[in-house]
């Protein structure tokens, strides 16, 4: 019996689509504005949405951008649940980090450039840098079940939260540091070489325990 989850129905891709929508027109207004200057209902005319739409799916304008902010995790952690069950762990993890953050196109490098200016938005913005870090946690939570599926009931639960928080901060502390920078969307300083940096770092000694 297949463990797949089913595919979105229609309702659900069009609510996901709507709300990208919404984030991309708060993104743009925070980089134009600032968070501060910028209203709840001037991203919603933006997105060509009603205002009670867009409360309807965020709680505040900060709280907007969350899909943006959860593109990349989700990315990563798609590709860590397609590697095969017993692969070394800190390859698994440096593998999918690379993938998941490299810019095959103009179009990666715009998504990672816009996650730039949102966290140096966050810089000042005590509610937008909340969101960030909401999104952190929510990643690490997601990343568990993942990360014990990859070590194959090897590594014992204690393990598998302390592997999913290190990868989880990880990454976190790469997009961090990168953000208040001038580094390039690829080569040293990226995003991607400074995840790998950190994941080696931070996890160097998980597949020795």
């Amino acid at each position: 019996m297949s463990t797949e989850p089913p595919p979105p129905s229609l309702t659900e891709r069009r609510k996901a689509a709507t709300q990208l929508d919404i984030a991309h027109a708060a993104a743009e207004l925070f980089a134009t504005r600032g968070p501060h200057a910028t209203t709840a209902e001037e991203i919603a005319q933006r997105a060509g949405v009603a205002l009670r739409t867009f409360y309807r799916y965020f709680r505040s304008k900060q709280d907007a951008v969350s899909p943006l902010l959860t593109v990349g995790a989700d990315r990563w952690r798609g590709l860590l649940a397609d590697t095969e069950p017993g692969s070394p762990l800190l390859p698994a993890l440096r593998q999918a980090a690379e993938r998941a953050l490299a810019v095959p196109d103009a179009q990666a490098a715009e998504a990672l450039l816009r996650t730039r200016g949102l966290l140096r938005a966050g810089a000042d913005d005590p509610a937008l840098r909340a969101v960030w870090y909401r999104v952190n946690q929510e990643s690490e939570e997601r990343l568990v079940p993942v990360v014990a599926r990859l070590t194959d009931g090897a590594v014992d639960p204690l393990e598998v939260r302390l592997v999913a928080a290190a990868a989880t901060d990880a990454v976190r502390i790469a997009m961090e540091t990168w953000a208040g920078g001038d580094a390039g969307t690829e080569g040293p300083g990226s995003p991607a070489e400074l995840a790998v940096r950190c994941l080696e770092r931070l996890l160097g000694g998980a597949e020795k325990g």
